[in-house]
């Protein structure tokens, strides 16, 4: 199908850090500014990874954005990190047939994920919110309970759904395909796990599969921005809050660091992290304002080990 070649890394590059990671940066075409910041929290170990990725494919610009939010150990996380977005740009599809490109590459990087895991002793299993630009749409793709918010209009709008197992149509499939729902302190597929679609997760694969839920939006005048942030944020924050609090604030590293903060302050108990992508809406570009570029996350935490994009 065109895929990428993947290659398994012989030893996670996932390290515990003892603060904040952020950063940001500007599209080529200076039609949008994102930023990120993700931290260990409370939690003992980091199983969070994100990715902010601007390619190039057949002369088009793409920009590529996602929170994937690592359960049962971080290499899935790791693994949809360095791989989704690689294998999505490389779909032959993915111009001409961008939503069926968008099913097939996480089918497909769920699967060879699988392949690598068949030989040990693992069940690790990830979350992926996912943000594709192309020219002027907006395509969000979602698995599992990170969430993608945009503010439209002044407005909170949710673009995705968490995947609960106690949802009527969740637990319906589950159920339909031999499984069960049970209350084990929260809903759980098969009284264990407290997502109903996800990355990995082997175990459970009958039951919790990879299938993305797409939603397009129009980017336009209205669009101010998006946030992609895994549920470290949104267990202690409400959608209608994060778009309130960072509306004031134009620069997305910034704006991602204030909800970090936010979620800490009102004792988030999970890793938390956030990406931030802002649009320039047609009142800023007419009246020409310099955008001026955030600063880097080597600039930021120096020594600290990062998980951007290279």
């Amino acid at each position: 199908m065109g895929f990428l070649n993947l290659v398994w890394p012989q030893s996670p590059s996932h390290v515990r850090v003892n603060g904040p990671v952020t950063g940001g940066g500007l599209s080529q075409n200076g039609k949008f500014t994102y930023g990120y910041a993700s931290s260990q929290g409370k939690r003992s170990s980091m199983e969070d990874y994100y990715e902010t990725r601007i390619d190039g494919v057949d002369g088009e610009m793409v920009g590529l954005f996602g929170v994937f939010d690592g359960h049962g150990g971080a290499q899935a996380a790791e693994y949809v990190k360095r791989n989704l977005f690689s294998n999505l740009v490389r779909h032959p599809k993915f111009l001409s047939d961008i939503k069926s490109a968008i099913v097939d590459t996480f089918s497909h990087t769920d699967s060879e994920f699988l392949k690598n895991e068949s030989d040990q002793n693992k069940d690790a299993g990830s979350t992926a919110s996912t943000a594709i630009l192309l020219g002027d749409r907006l395509l969000v793709a979602n698995v599992g309970d990170s969430r993608a918010v945009i503010c439209r209009g002044g407005d909170a709008i949710a673009v995705s759904r968490d995947h609960k197992p106690n949802h009527t149509d969740e637990r319906q499939r589950i159920e339909n395909a031999g499984g069960f729902v049970m209350w084990a302190g929260t809903w759980r597929v098969g009284g264990v796990l407290a997502v109903s679609r996800a990355f990995g997760d082997k175990l459970l694969k009958r039951y919790v599969v990879s299938d993305p839920e797409i939603q397009e939006e129009k980017v336009d005048g209205t669009l101010e921005f998006l946030i992609l942030a895994s549920d470290g944020l949104w267990d202690v924050v409400t959608n209608e809050e994060a778009v309130s609090m960072i509306k004031p604030i134009p620069e997305p590293e910034e704006a991602a660091r204030r909800l970090l903060q936010e979620a800490h302050e009102r004792g988030s108990a999970d890793n938390i992290t956030v990406v931030v992508v802002r649009f320039v809406t047609e009142e800023e570009e007419s009246s020409n304002a310099p955008v001026r570029e955030p600063s880097s996350a080597s600039q930021l935490h120096e020594g600290h080990t990062c998980k951007q994009s290279q």
